[in-house]
């Protein structure tokens, strides 16, 4: 289940969509593979990549990363790769109808949330999320600010 709060960029992170938890509820998160070209792979140890815009979508059984940007990598001039190509992600069958079953049954949408390394494999972490209302993120930030001044207290206190 997904956790509450911020998340620190780990050491193997590439790319993250921070934005995703501003404009969405983040309900759960999957660890899938991704298939990437060989100029893509260098790229990324670069860590030249973009999810703002990014989404994951099913077609035909397989799951998909569209609009991530993996610049072209300078030294492969001759075969470099298409920067917004789509992605093919990596999935077991159960996982790839388990996601089926949740989009289609709650309104959900999947938003990729960062792009990693583990390992040696690229890996990107997509999670099912629904869309807040501007009243929510409103909410979110006065509560936010609330338990910002409630620990500020605390700490004044125990001194």
């Amino acid at each position: 289940m997904a956790k509450r709060g911020k998340r620190k960029a780990a050491a193997g992170d590439v790319a993250t969509n921070r934005r995703a938890s501003h404009k969405y509820e983040l309900v759960e998160r999957f660890e899938a593979g991704i298939e990437l070209q060989g100029s893509e792979v260098k790229s990324l140890r670069e860590g030249k990549a973009q999810i703002g815009d990014a989404y994951a979508a099913i077609e035909d059984g397989e799951v998909w990363l569209r609009n991530a940007h993996i610049p072209p990598y300078a030294p492969a001039s001759s075969e470099n790769h298409d920067p917004e190509r789509p992605r093919k992600l990596l999935l077991h069958r159960y996982e790839i109808e388990r996601l089926i079953g949740r989009l289609k049954r709650k309104g959900l949408t999947m938003v990729p949330t960062r792009v990693f390394f583990k390992g040696r494999r690229a890996k990107v972490e997509i999670a099912l999320a629904r869309g807040k209302e501007q009243r929510d993120r409103r909410r979110e930030i006065r509560d936010r600010d609330v338990q910002r001044e409630v620990e500020r207290e605390v700490r004044h206190r125990l001194r």
